[in-house]
């Protein structure tokens, strides 16, 4: 199966929902739309659906116009955020309902669904609570009964609406892995809308991330890491330090030290703006340390991880990320030395007179940092 969207438009009102976006997803793949409020990705995620109409651009599914379809025939399953399970109903009448409203001539047989549903209670680890009802179900237990409801009709495609949204982190994670797992059991094509970015990046063969109605870039979680093509992707996924730089030769130079440029390929030389990673951040504290002179001046804790904060003498506050361990050696007040391992570019500002590469940038004006 094959799903290829081609150039898609829709507006509601003055507000340009999608402009032109394009995808194609493969057979049995595993896709999330990644992006903030007001992206579009809901919006694609309903016309692909049935539930909106685009204005312009055409969907195919294996060659078949998809949008000629109704939703009845389209053989999509739906996942949404708040549930929407019938109340009167047992998990198991739940789950069987796509099922048992089917014609007469397509409707399995009483003992076929009942198989059905045996099968989808394993799958989704709820056996034993078929004969519940909703309101007797955690929020966790609910959406694996419509995660459940979604497959019993065999869709050809799996839309899920930020099914966790409603959750909380603990259960949310427990019900992330849970769900690539049915994926891999199924082999159904899924597509997930969050905005989450930690769910998009464990979950999905490969990510689509989305802003103000475009597609800014499409790969999989390591490509987005590791090849980021703006400097929204970069900063949309993940925290971000800012520090003003001089590009030269694909490098880029601070006081103290040089970072490579991993995006964008070929940044023009001059002046800019360099975002990395608490990750990708060192501190050292020896005497023959090199680096950005800085100040720390908080060491909060994360896990086996420590974020440390820092002030540099140019009044950037930046924030390191190391293990516990290494995080020891350190403490609010000391004086050490900043290093960056990878950056990405942002927009290379105008010369300036004053501009000095050596001193950190301390000629640059404060909106060169933020």
């Amino acid at each position: 199966m094959t799903l290829t969207i081609d150039g898609v438009y829709k507006q509601f009102g003055r507000f340009p929902a999608l402009t032109g976006i394009s995808l194609d997803v493969r057979d049995g793949e595993f896709i999330s739309l990644l992006g903030p409020s007001g992206s579009g990705k809901t919006t694609l995620l309903r016309v692909l659906a049935g539930l909106d109409r685009p204005d312009h651009g055409c969907v195919f599914l294996n060659g078949v116009d998809f949008l000629a379809l109704s939703a009845r025939e389209r053989r999509i399953g739906l996942v949404f955020q708040q549930y929407a399970l019938f109340r009167h109903m047992t998990v198991a009448r739940n789950i069987a309902f796509g099922l048992e409203v089917r014609p007469r001539a397509t409707r399995p047989s009483r003992a076929a669904i009942q198989a059905r549903v045996s099968e989808l209670l394993a799958l989704t680890q709820i056996e034993g609570l078929g004969d519940r009802y909703p309101a007797q179900l955690s929020g966790g237990q609910r959406q694996r009964v419509a995660v459940a409801r979604a497959l019993a009709v065999e869709p050809q495609l799996l839309l899920l609406d930020e099914p966790f949204g409603a959750l909380d982190a603990k259960v949310r994670k427990e019900l992330r892995g849970e769900l690539r797992r049915i994926h891999d059991a199924t082999g159904v094509t899924t597509i997930l809308v969050t905005h989450d970015q930690e769910e998009a990046m464990a979950l999905a063969d490969r990510v689509v991330l989305m802003n103000q109605g475009r597609i800014e870039q499409i790969g999989s979680p390591a490509e987005l890491d590791t090849a980021p093509a703006s400097p929204f992707v970069f900063t949309f996924l993940g925290e971000t330090n800012r520090l003003p730089c001089e590009v030269t030769a694909g490098a880029a130079r601070f006081e103290g030290f040089v970072a490579p440029v991993i995006s964008p390929a070929g940044a023009a030389d001059g002046r800019a703006t360099a975002l990395f990673r608490p990750e990708d951040t060192r501190l050292d504290a020896g005497p023959h340390a090199e680096g950005l002179p800085v100040r720390i001046v908080e060491i909060r804790g994360r896990g086996s991880l420590r974020l440390v904060e820092c002030q540099a003498l140019s009044g950037h506050r930046l924030v390191a990320e190391l293990s516990e361990a290494a995080a020891g050696a350190f403490e609010a007040g000391q004086r050490v030395r900043l290093t960056a391992r990878r950056v990405v570019i942002d927009t290379v500002a105008a010369a300036r007179p004053d501009w000095n590469p050596e001193a950190g940038g301390r000629g640059a004006p404060a909106a060169a940092a933020h």
